[in-house]
């Protein structure tokens, strides 16, 4: 298994968007500490420089100088520039430029959250999904799968995240029952999944290994509970032969 890349100061990262992620999260801190350090050496100029002194009232007027209004006035530019030249294209990059809209010919995976686990469901060997509803789900049918729906005789419902390096990954989030955060921090995802709703992500991996998925939200009692195995296979016909044993398993 090859090593996975290790980004400073974070997990893991294998994401095919990390980088760009990343690197925004290590400016938005760098920034955020000199604001910290900056204001920290302004406050304690103030208290020093307007202290009341034996015979001499303290000084209650607000610093008036061109010199801080025009550093209130950078701070909001550099704030502008973080949010439009680095947050606003990853955030569309992530959330819009899905691949299945592109023609990658991505890894389709639904993802079924409940107090407290996950249930990940894949297609059978025709590629489709059988018809679900929220009616179906039991114990014996965790994906909620209509039993007269052919389509679905052949579907794969597992507890653990397969997918292959290099290849599009498309996430159907659903929740069976309270809202759940579906996070994979080696892949830089997080994504609620809400009631009544089907909520699209995608990633991909740049490098194979065995990981985790977690959830971000407090999701109850058993939350510490809501996690899974994810493993990035090396390449696909090593995923399709787990696809394979999965369909001989059914």
């Amino acid at each position: 298994m090859d090593d996975p890349i290790f980004a400073r100061w974070l997990p893991p990262n294998v994401s095919l968007y990390g980088d760009e992620i990343d690197l925004m999260l290590h400016l938005i801190h760098w920034f955020m500490l000199a604001l910290f350090v900056g204001w920290g050496l302004f406050i304690v100029y103030c208290l020093v420089r307007f202290r009341q002194r034996p015979g001499q009232a303290a000084v209650y007027q607000p610093v008036k100088a061109k010199f801080s209004k025009w550093l209130e006035v950078g701070v909001a530019v550099a704030e502008a520039i973080v949010l439009v030249v680095l947050a606003v294209p990853v955030w569309g990059k992530i959330k819009d430029d899905i691949p299945q809209q592109m023609g990658n010919d991505p890894v389709v995976i639904r993802v079924v959250a409940e107090q407290f686990k996950w249930m990940f469901h894949y297609p059978g060997r025709d590629g489709v999904f059988g018809a679900t509803g929220v009616e179906f789900y039991s114990d014996d049918n965790p994906a909620g799968l209509d039993d007269e729906d052919e389509a679905g005789w052949d579907d794969i419902t597992v507890r653990g995240l397969h997918f292959p390096v290099g290849r599009p990954v498309i996430a159907r989030l659903v929740t069976k029952d309270v809202i759940h955060s579906f996070k994979i921090p080696v892949m830089r995802i997080t994504q609620d999944a809400i009631p009544g709703m089907e909520i699209p992500i995608w990633f991909q991996a740049i490098a194979p290994g065995k990981f985790q998925v977690g959830c971000a939200q407090l999701c109850g009692m058993g939350h510490y509970e809501m996690k899974a195995d994810l493993t990035i296979h090396k390449s696909q016909d090593e995923f399709q032969a787990w696809l394979d044993d999965e369909h001989e398993n059914l």
